[in-house]
């Protein structure tokens, strides 16, 4: 069996092209106001996603919302050209894992012929599900440049984001192979990532407890590196805390879930901010190291944290390489990447941060890289990939 295990959940996305004219369409369509705005906690109409990824254009930033009828996803969809991917942070960090030829073991809960055809076949895999099911993610990606000029709205982007629709039975339901436990007692990492979906509290317990057994066949020593995620229903992000924060080894976030814990805007490219904010996500998880990835910037904070500068390196040059290239990329386009130099900002945020910190944080820059049509869409998930080989 594998050394590395990726669990817990996937799907499938679609991925639409994104077009400005068919959004002011929409809005003209609605009659939205530009005082309209907002990014509504839960998606229950058609107007309230046109809302949404208007308020998420004028803030830049990206997120993932509950859509309470799938039926609005694929209206949506239909209008865009789109293609369909592999969705989920195991599924992807196993196909950026596999550019490296290292073969990873997969948990899964939903199984297709999508799945079946984009998964690479020669990792071993679980799927809890038994039934053929498809609940697709909606991913709307903009990028830097992106223009929104109808009636009285007008936004401009910043820089590239990804927004991401979900209504998905199977990630909220989160079953957990039988078998798991067998796959977990070779693994030298295990990563834990997907409740984020679940929305019923109890089940989301009860999902935890059967976890913890399976992961009592962890071999000693074996890392735990839990990805985090926008919970749909935030406060079961306190559950998963409660439950897991002693078994986990590193915890990873980026920039928009840290400041959706702490509730404030953090400057990324301030060291002393991010020095705070880092602290202060320390008193809400005092035991695993922190991971945290931006656009900037990758560091590790914690006891030991340079002990993960090699495995920072190696998830910021697969990000960067799938920022560049998409997700054609190849090996030898993560080679080309690890030779590019420094992004500008990042490099002296790095310097600043390590003398602020001292031996407590590892950084690693980003690359420099054009921001032409980025692929932002699963980058968090391609630094996992990138990252945990080098780890282990």
């Amino acid at each position: 069996m594998s050394e590395i295990v990726l669990g817990l959940g996937n799907n499938i996305d679609y991925e639409i092209t994104w077009d400005s004219k068919i959004i002011e369409r929409m809005i003209r369509e609605q009659g939205i106001s530009d005082g309209e705005i907002s990014i509504p906690r839960e998606i229950a109409t058609f107007r309230d996603m046109i809302l949404s990824i208007l308020g998420f254009l004028r803030q830049g930033t990206g997120g993932e919302r509950f859509v309470s009828d799938p039926a609005i996803i694929e209206g949506f969809a239909d209008n865009f050209e789109k293609k369909i991917t592999l969705g989920g942070t195991p599924a992807r960090a196993a196909m950026a894992m596999r550019k490296l030829g290292v073969i990873p073991a997969v948990h899964l809960v939903t199984m297709n012929e999508h799945v079946s055809r984009l998964l690479p076949k020669d990792c071993p895999s679980l799927c809890s599900n038994q039934e053929t099911s498809s609940y697709p993610h909606l991913i709307v990606q903009f990028h830097r440049g992106t223009r929104i000029d109808v009636q009285d709205i007008h936004i401009e982007t910043d820089r590239s984001n990804r927004i991401i629709y979900t209504h998905d039975r199977d990630n909220a339901f989160m079953a957990l192979h039988e078998r798991l436990s067998d796959f977990l007692s070779d693994a030298k990492v295990f990563l834990i990532s997907g409740f984020n979906a679940m929305r019923d509290s109890a089940l989301l317990e009860e999902r935890l407890r059967r976890l913890k057994e399976s992961m009592e066949t962890l071999p000693p020593g074996a890392a735990v590196f839990y990805e985090d995620a926008c919970f749909h229903d935030p406060s079961l992000s306190a559950i998963v805390r409660r439950y897991l924060a002693p078994k986990i080894t590193l915890y990873s976030l980026n920039e928009d879930e840290l400041q959706n814990y702490l509730g404030r805007t953090v400057l990324l490219t301030d060291a002393q901010a991010v020095a705070e904010a880092l602290e202060d996500l320390q008193n809400l998880l005092p035991g695993p190291v922190l991971i945290l990835h931006t656009r900037y910037w990758a560091l590790a904070y914690g006891p030991e944290a340079y002990g993960y500068t090699n495995a920072l390196l190696g998830g910021v040059a697969m990000a960067a390489a799938r920022f560049r290239c998409g997700d054609a990329f190849t090996r030898q386009d993560y080679e080309e990447t690890l030779r590019l130099p420094p992004e500008t900002a990042g490099e002296t945020f790095a310097s600043e941060i390590r003398y602020l910190l001292g031996d407590k944080a590892s950084c690693i820059p980003s690359f420099l890289v054009p921001e032409t049509k980025a692929t932002t869409v699963g980058l968090g998930d391609t630094f996992v990939g990138g990252f945990l080989p080098v780890l282990v």
